[in-house]
């Protein structure tokens, strides 16, 4: 792939205009491969030039440098979601600008644009609070956040998106903006939804809530009883009080030596979720799950939120993935039918690692619609299919099963989806499909207000009005 070269000169210029201890590493540097590196180890880009700011100033520079070279921007802080590659784009790393101060009187958390959520939740606890944090401690907060951030607590508190009191952010022409309902108001509410099309934010202010014990896990069942346990699932989640997150998951476990015995190259049917309310209630909530049937494995219990990656035990280390999403409309046993002939493996491995189904509503719904970019506030429930695909022909099927897969559910999508669910190229197509028309429509004439020449177009497909 052709890569942009810039003359020493150039280079030299940029450094003068940036901290001491900012890197600019470029094509020919010995740590370029590692620095464009993503998460998703699917992921192969090649940007022209890669910079890893250590303050705020260093993201304004970079930004204006950008301008001056028409240069396009990928922000990354963890290296989480990437949606369109930074191929001959400025890399903009953010990691060094992390960072975490609780106010415990206000319940609020000020966070660096390079800050996980498991520093976030260390900090918060100890506070006797919780933030608003997905199934894994290990994603970035800005990313995770600018895309809506749909959690364990989130039926009860909401997304993390509706949490954020207000953003620092640099737009295009290098200004270092604060949006909040005060400040930039529209620019606030593109933020919260709209993903990283207007900017790039280096710094945020959250709430936090008053959590720190929940009662969460999983019940694993043989996968043979996925159809009585789906019929039980949407029974059940009917009406759960909105302290409960809860999701129903099909699971492949690879044989890999390194997963225990019990699930070593096995599936399963698998409840997990997190109530939290009184430990004693959530004891009682589980109690038909455990009356149905002996679970062949119940790790539900009351644990310290600190704990609340273990539900989902999401990996940490990087790894080749695709991952989708949809929007169900409704629940019947057409779509566990549809699940089991294409999640589970019939001849041969199986193409997907999961698909789960998390029940939406409570606080999610209960929010103005208008108030966010983020959409489809009325949808229930939400479909996510993950594969790891360490070759491209592991890319091709798994895709393909997952096209099988959406088609099979069609009667059944709710025809929007949850675009922190998707990536790459999918996720730009579908684009439109994550808001609705209104919301869609609104986003592209705030995109040319702030960002007329696409700038920062490797975030969702939001084209300037």
């Amino acid at each position: 792939m052709t890569v942009t070269h810039f003359s020493t000169a150039e280079l030299a210029y940029l450094q003068t205009r940036l901290t001491r201890g900012c890197r600019v590493i470029t094509p020919g540097d010995e740590d370029y491969d590692e620095a464009r590196r993503a998460w998703n180890l699917a992921v192969d880009q090649y940007p022209a030039l890669i910079i890893q700011a250590q303050t705020p100033s260093d993201v304004v520079e970079s930004i204006r440098f950008a301008g001056d070279q028409r240069l396009s921007v990928a922000a990354t802080g963890t290296g989480h979601g990437v949606i369109r590659n930074a191929d001959e784009a400025l890399l903009l790393h953010t990691s060094r600008l992390a960072g975490v101060r609780i106010d415990p009187t206000a319940q609020t958390a000020w966070v660096g644009a390079g800050t996980k959520w498991e520093t976030v939740l260390k900090a918060a606890q100890m506070a006797g609070l919780a933030p608003l944090l997905g199934s894994s401690p290990d994603v970035g907060v800005v990313g995770y956040t600018l895309g809506g951030g749909f959690g364990w607590l989130g039926r009860k508190y909401g997304l993390a998106t509706d949490s954020v009191n207000y953003f620092e952010v640099v737009t295009a022409n290098g200004e270092h903006l604060r949006a909040s309902a005060a400040e930039s108001a529209d620019l606030f509410w593109g933020l919260r939804g709209g993903g990283g099309n207007f900017g790039v934010v280096t710094g945020l202010e959250i709430r936090l809530y008053p959590v720190t014990t929940v009662y969460g896990g999983n019940l694993y069942y043989p996968v043979e009883s996925a159809g009585k346990a789906f019929a039980l699932f949407r029974q059940w989640i009917a009406d759960a009080p909105d302290e409960l997150t809860a999701a129903f998951t099909l699971m492949n476990f690879p044989p890999f030596p390194e997963v225990p015995d019990v699930f070593r190259g096995r599936s399963f049917a698998i409840l997990r979720g997190c109530y939290c309310g009184p430990v004693e209630q959530g004891e009682a909530l589980l109690r038909p799950w455990r009356e149905w049937q002996t679970p062949l494995v119940d790790d539900f219990k009351a644990m310290p939120f600190a704990e609340v990656a273990r539900i989902s035990n999401d990996p940490i280390d990087p790894i080749p993935a695709l991952t989708s999403g949809a929007w169900l409309s409704h629940l019947d046993d057409e779509i566990i039918e549809g699940l089991v002939q294409h999640v589970v493996p019939h001849h041969g491995p199986p193409a997907l690692l999961f698909s789960e189904i998390r029940h939406a509503g409570g606080a999610i719904a209960a929010v103005d619609p208008s108030t966010t970019a983020y959409s489809h506030r009325e949808a229930r429930y939400s479909l996510q299919m993950v594969a790891v695909v360490p070759t491209p022909e592991s890319h091709a099927n798994a895709g393909h099963h997952i096209t099988q897969l959406r088609r099979a559910l069609t009667p059944h999508l709710h025809g929007g989806v949850y675009l922190n669910f998707l990536e790459g190229e999918e996720a730009r197509e579908r684009t439109p499909q994550g808001f609705s028309a209104e919301a869609y429509a609104r986003l592209q004439k705030l995109k040319a207000r702030y960002d007329p020449h696409n700038m920062f177009g490797h975030s969702f497909a939001i084209p300037p009005a």
